[in-house]
């Protein structure tokens, strides 16, 4: 199993791509996998949580100014980004919904091995995904509703309690039970919880395909190249905020990546609950999407040094796909 484990997270974004095949192969037999995608990403939060550790948040107080570019940009430049796409692309209803939901959402959770992969400020990395997802409960909301307000018929306590009850409640729970039960954690359950996070955006990316397949034959060539544009711009802005901060070479990674890669999983959830399966879309694409780019943007990225040399993968133990 440990094995199976390995080889999952090594080859994530081949098999998330396999999963919308999947959805498109056999619409009927996986479209009702939608209805229960909230449970899906709640076990996977909860994953994502005994991942976690006290010292993960250390970094805010010691590095606060590296944290804060990060979770700024993170919040502004793909929400605003998303808006702006959807609009030039003249997207409508449900899918310029979808699209601002991705924007909204905190940073994605195979982020971390992406910019360890790229030979990036990994404890970075797991500060900024640990503390946009526990912010996402407050500021999300704001985003969608002052983005596609007049679209929505929804409340920021609806969304915030989605939020709440989706990521918050199982990240808490998992970092309770890494911090009072960390050594059964690390020797049981650490070691295959990249196959359980794997398995679980699959089966969230085919059942959202799966009952969006009509629309993604029909309308998806357009959509798709929308989230692809979305993602590239957001990991270039990312960069360039991280530069214009004078950040080094490996955090400037970091941030563009965690700014790039969403939690996809967290804007089809909220577009289930709230909206239609066809709001879940764009999260769908973007979840395959973000982890082919993040893979090959990885692949260049380990060719070349940072600068004053190659830094160590620090918060290594943290890395989930």
């Amino acid at each position: 199993m440990r094995k199976v484990a390995e080889l999952a997270g090594r080859w994530f974004a081949v098999i998330v791509v396999l999963g919308g095949v999947a959805g498109l192969l056999a619409p009927t037999t996986l479209a009702p996998i939608a209805g229960h995608i909230p449970l899906l990403l709640g076990i996977i939060m909860f994953g994502m949580g005994l991942t976690l550790r006290g010292a993960d948040f250390g970094l805010v107080a010691r590095r606060p100014w590296s944290v804060l570019v990060g979770v700024v940009a993170q919040f502004t430049v793909m929400p605003l980004v998303a808006w702006a796409i959807g609009t030039a692309f003249g997207l409508q209803d449900a899918a310029m919904v979808g699209m601002i939901l991705v924007g909204a959402a905190p940073g994605g959770t195979a982020s971390n091995v992406i910019v360890y992969l790229a030979r990036g400020d990994t404890a970075l990395s797991v500060t900024l995904t640990a503390v946009s997802t526990l912010l996402s409960p407050l500021l999300t909301p704001v985003l969608v509703l002052w983005l596609a307000g007049s679209q929505l018929d929804v409340t920021y306590g609806s969304l915030m309690t989605s939020i709440v009850q989706i990521v918050l409640f199982p990240v808490l729970a998992g970092l309770l039970v890494r911090t009072f039960a960390g050594g059964l954690v690390e020797r049981y359950l650490l070691p295959y919880l990249p196959l359980v996070s794997v398995t679980g955006i699959v089966v969230v990316v085919a059942g959202i395909v799966a009952a969006n397949a009509d629309a993604v034959l029909a309308t998806g060539a357009l959509l798709a190249l929308a989230v692809v544009v979305h993602n590239a711009v957001g990991i270039a802005l990312g960069y360039g905020a991280a530069r214009a901060a004078r950040l080094d070479e490996s955090a400037r990674r970091a941030v563009s990546i965690e700014v790039g890669m969403q939690n996809s999983g967290l804007s089809a959830a909220l577009a289930t609950a709230h909206f239609s399966p066809a709001a879940a879309l764009p999260a769908a694409l973007f979840s395959v999407w973000h982890n082919v780019s993040g893979a090959v943007l990885a692949s260049f990225w380990a060719r070349r040094p940072v600068d004053g040399g190659e830094r160590p993968p620090e918060g290594a133990h943290s890395l989930r796909p």
